[in-house]
Parts: structure tokens; sequence; C-alpha cells
């Protein structure tokens, strides 16, 4: 039956900061998007801070104006479907382990705030792309955009509780998304969080490297 994983939790993924460094291309489109629309692109470290939120929930303090929010958020993806998407670097480590985690028996989804059609064209592309049992993104319209909505989605989907899965990335949204449902949670600090934000979101372990994952898992 679908969910049906045994004893090993199934494990949801969020995609930028985690499978892959993807802040060239994110960057490149948001800043495309607000030359677009001439408003001045802030400093790269502050556009950094764009990886991971939604897109709206990071356009919409600057530009206020929902209707602007929306054309910025189409420029966007005009950038991102011909060139950013191809913009990134898996992170060194995680293919192996993703395999691996895999080859023991765990379910795996990647669950991310990226637009889904966007992010099942990375996946598709990804060495261990094939291993991901679903691939739960925002919708275009950004109606299930919030990691706790997009978390809710993939136990939806894939017909489990809270209680099987695990949820792993590298921002404070993927662990209060996690800690929303109750559901037990790794923070990995190769990303574009860091161990202070993680941990005052509360995560409940720390992955330094790729390779520290399954022993928090056994843990």
């Amino acid at each position: 039956m679908p969910g049906d994983t045994g004893a090993k939790p199934t494990l949801f993924l969020d995609m930028d900061g985690t499978l892959i460094d993807s802040a060239v291309g994110i960057t490149r489109c948001v800043a495309h998007a607000l030359t677009q629309m001439a408003v001045p692109v802030p400093p790269q470290a502050e556009l950094r801070r764009w990886i991971g939120p939604s897109l709206r929930t990071s356009f919409t303090p600057l530009l206020r104006d929902p209707a602007q929010v929306e054309r910025a958020v189409e420029h966007y993806r005009v950038r991102f479907e011909s060139d950013g998407w191809a913009e990134h670097e898996i992170y060194s480590g995680i293919d192996g382990v993703i395999t691996n985690l895999h080859a023991a028996g765990h379910q795996l989804a990647v669950v991310t705030a990226k637009n889904e059609p966007h992010a099942r064209k990375i996946v598709d592309h990804l060495p261990f792309g094939h291993l991901f049992d679903d691939v739960i993104g925002a919708t275009v319209d950004g109606r299930i955009s919030d990691k706790p909505d997009l978390i809710a989605e993939a136990l939806r989907r894939l017909e489990l509780a809270p209680g099987q899965c695990w949820m792993i990335g590298d921002r404070h949204m993927d662990i209060g998304g996690a800690r929303h449902h109750g559901m037990r949670n790794i923070g990995v600090l190769w990303g574009f969080g860091g161990e202070a934000e993680l941990r005052a979101a509360g995560a409940e372990h720390l992955a330094h490297m790729p390779a520290d994952i399954p022993a928090l898992l056994a843990g």
C-alpha cells in the first residue's frame, strides 16, 4: 500500500541548501526580476536570504502591491525556466548518502518551496533523482507554498502520518514545518540557514555533513 515503508521512516528532504547549492541560479533570477521591475537589486548577502522561503514571501515586503509581486514572480520564472534551473551544484557527498538511504529501505521525497514544475525538472536531472518517490513543491498560484502546508501535502499524497517521517533541511522553515506537524527533523549546516538559525527554530538534530545523516536517523 502507499506509504508502507516498514520500520524505516520516510524522509522528506528540502532541495535548495540541502541537496543542491542553488545560490547562483536563485539570486540571478531574483536580480533579473527586480531589474525588469526597475527596482534596485539588494546586495548579494541579502539576496541569499531569499533562498528557502516562497518567492511571494520574499518579494512582498519589497514590492508590497500584490499585482507587482505577481509580475516579479513571472519575471523570475521566465529566467529560471531558461537558465536558472540549471545554475546549481550538487553538494559533495549527498549523492552517496541518498543512494545509501534508499538502499537501506527509506522512502524518499523532496519537499520544497520551489514551485513544483521547476522542482521536478531539477530532480529529473539529478543523478540520484530517480530514487525519490515524489516531489512536492509549491503550487504555481502560491496557494500551497509555506512549509507546514507543503509537508501536509506530502503526508496526504504518500498516505503517511507525521510519526512515520523525518524532515531534513537547512532553514528555519524546514524545522518549523516539521515541528508544526510533530515530526522528527534534522537541520543541515552546509546550506543557507546556519547553526544559530536552526537551533533557534528548535532543530532536533544538526548534521555537519551529509555523511552524518544516517547516524542521526538511527539515534
